[in-house]
C-alpha cells in the first residue's frame, strides 16, 4: 500500500510537470512568433527607423527575458522552477492530516484497545500507512517486553519518519537558498560583460551595446528572488503544518499507550 501512495505522488508531480512544460511551450511560440515586417521601401528613412524602433518595443516580455538571460540560466531557473513545483506538490500531499494523524485511525485503535482486542489494533495499526499508525504499531510490537521498551520504539520510529518528511521539506529551503545565488551570479557575470565592453571600446560604447550586460544582472536577480520568495514562503508554512501534526501524533500516540503504563509485560499482538 505504502508503493501505491509513492506511485501516486509520482503520477501527481509528473502531470504538474507536464502542465508547466506545455504552458512553457505555448508561450515561448507565442514570444518568439514573428511580426509583420514593415516595408521600407513604402516609407521614409524616418518612417523606417520609427517602424524599427516600434517594431522593438512590440516585442514580448517574456522574449525580452530571454534575451537578457541567455541560454545557459535559462536552463538553470527552468530546472530550478520544476524542482521547486514538484517538491512543493510532493510535500503538499505528504503533510495531508491522513498521512501523518488521521482520525480515523485513533478512533479505530482506541476502539480495539477499550474492547482489548490488541491484535486487531496492532493489526490495524500496522496497515495504515500513516506516521501515527507505524508509530503505534512499533509500540505495540515492543508491549510484550515492557511499557518503557515500547515507549522507546515509538519515540525512534516516529523520529525516523519525522526525518524523511524534514529531508523532503529540506528541499524547498535549499531552493530558497540557491536561487539567490545563481540572481547573484547573473549580476556579477553580466556586469563583467559590459565592463568587457567598455574596456575593449577605443571610445564612449553606446548604451544599447552596454544593454545586454545589465539586462542580464538585473534579470538573473529578479527571476532568483522570484523563485527564492514562494520556496521559502512554502518551506514554512509546510514545516509549520507538519510540526504540528507531529506533535498531535506523539501526544496521540503516548494518551493511547499510557494506560500499559506501570505493566512490566504488556499484552501480546
Amino acid at each position: 500500500m505504502r508503493q501505491g501512495v509513492l506511485n501516486g505522488y509520482r503520477a501527481s508531480v509528473v502531470f504538474w510537470l507536464m502542465v508547466l512544460l506545455v504552458f512553457g511551450v505555448i508561450a515561448t511560440d507565442h514570444a518568439f512568433s514573428p511580426t509583420p515586417a514593415v516595408a521600407a521601401d513604402d516609407l521614409g528613412a524616418e518612417e523606417a527607423a520609427d517602424a524599427d524602433e516600434a517594431a522593438a518595443m512590440q516585442e514580448s516580455y517574456l522574449g525580452w527575458f530571454y534575451r537578457a538571460l541567455g541560454l545557459k540560466y535559462v536552463v538553470v531557473f527552468l530546472a530550478i522552477s520544476f524542482t521547486l513545483v514538484a517538491f512543493f506538490v510532493m510535500n503538499l500531499l505528504v503533510s495531508r492530516r491522513d498521512n501523518i494523524c488521521p482520525l480515523h485511525l485513533v478512533e479505530g485503535f482506541e476502539g480495539h484497545l477499550n474492547e482489548k482486542r490488541y491484535q486487531e489494533a496492532y493489526e490495524l495499526a500496522k496497515a495504515d500507512e500513516s506516521l501515527l499508525g507505524q508509530v503505534l504499531a512499533s509500540g505495540l510490537a515492543k508491549l510484550s517486553t515492557g511499557y518503557d521498551n515500547a515507549l522507546a520504539s515509538m519515540q525512534e520510529t516516529g523520529q525516523e519518519e519525522s526525518l524523511k518528511l524534514d529531508q523532503r521539506l529540506s528541499v524547498l529551503a535549499l531552493i530558497g537558498t540557491v536561487a539567490p545565488m545563481f540572481g547573484l551570479l547573473g549580476t556579477v557575470d553580466g556586469m563583467v560583460a559590459s565592463f568587457q565592453v567598455i574596456a575593449r571600446s577605443s571610445t564612449t560604447p553606446k548604451p544599447s551595446e552596454l544593454a545586454q550586460g545589465i539586462s542580464m544582472a538585473l534579470v538573473t536577480t529578479l527571476i532568483g528572488l522570484w523563485l527564492a520568495i514562494p520556496a521559502i514562503l512554502a518551506f514554512n508554512l509546510l514545516k509549520n503544518r507538519q510540526t504540528k501534526l507531529l506533535m498531535e501524533s506523539g501526544i496521540i500516540s503516548e494518551n493511547l499507550m499510557k494506560r500499559f503504563q506501570g505493566v512490566s509485560s504488556g499484552p501480546k499482538p
